[in-house]
């Protein structure tokens, strides 16, 4: 078997557990190692080696997908590492843009290539399409161990920048999250109005496609910085604003993003802008990142 089709999975919680089983499913010749060696009984049993030491574990392969916990824990593995000359690291812990370029910096100074990395779905997706992954770092590398990381899923390399996989990955969930809790306090609005909230939920479901193409024209909006009126003119969207605040509010429910929104948009028509769209609050949140 050649070197091309040796991979080492450091990390065996459901994730990693998962990229090991998927790299097996596709013929690779897999090495395993995790601080609790008990969690590598299942992958032995399937064909997978079992390295004793972290350091094994780098030396067994010339790909070595790290998938620990938290950046913290990526740190205090590496350090254990004796060496890592020639090797290539991919990093699909989740972390911040600065940490992975920390990582990259530390694995050049020991010789190795790195390549930071982002997960977008659940362990039963890897080895699937519907398993998205985030890439950058070292090109070279990249271009050399691109099919094996496209055995895990839908992988997009976005450049040489290593932190650029972590911007994409952070800011893809922190849009999810931001709809996310809206949606909870919404719900928490409909429900204390005595509305059945799974089928509002069902309602909101049929709708949230048609904000897809809302999406690509606030993007290009605030590249160009040319605002259109997009959802109608600020001038009558913040009239809508004091009557969103006040229901939530009379209902005791959390009014907070509204509020904001009500500010970010007072402050824009007093700039001269109340004929322009939604999408021209970003211009407002420049230079500050807060709302006033």
């Amino acid at each position: 078997m050649s070197m091309s089709s040796q991979v080492t999975v450091i990390g065996l919680g459901n994730m990693g557990t998962a990229i090991a089983q998927a790299l097996l499913d596709h013929g690779y010749r897999t090495t395993v190692w995790n601080r609790t060696a008990s969690r590598a009984q299942p992958l032995a049993a399937a064909g997978a080696s079992v390295a004793k030491t972290v350091s094994d574990a780098v030396a067994a392969s010339p790909l070595v997908v790290i998938c620990l916990l938290d950046s913290a824990a990526v740190d205090a593995v590496l350090h254990g590492i004796d060496g890592a000359v020639g090797r290539v690291l991919v990093n699909v812990t989740s972390g911040s843009p600065a940490q992975a370029r920390r990582t990259a910096e530390w694995a050049h100074e020991r010789g190795a290539s790195y390549i930071d990395g982002g997960l977008m779905g659940d362990p039963p997706d890897v080895g699937t399409l519907k398993m998205m992954l985030s890439f950058s770092g070292d090109r070279e590398a990249w271009e050399a161990q691109r099919s094996t990381l496209e055995a895990l899923g839908t992988a997009t390399y976005y450049g040489e920048d290593p932190g650029l996989a972590a911007v994409e990955f952070l800011a893809q969930v922190a849009v999810g999250y931001e709809f996310l809790i809206g949606l909870l306090h919404t719900l928490r609005l409909v429900r204390e109005e005595g509305v059945d909230v799974a089928a509002f939920a069902e309602r909101v479901a049929g709708s949230v496609s048609g904000y897809a193409p809302l999406v690509n024209a606030f993007g290009a909006a605030v590249a160009s910085g040319d605002h259109g009126p997009d959802l109608g003119s600020l001038d009558v969207q913040a009239a809508l604003m004091d009557d969103l605040i006040s229901h939530r509010e009379s209902l005791g429910v959390e009014a907070v993003r509204m509020r904001e929104v009500k500010r970010l948009m007072d402050r824009r028509i007093a700039d001269g802008h109340g004929d322009q769209g939604f999408s021209s609050l970003f211009e407002v949140l420049q230079g500050d990142g807060r709302a006033e």
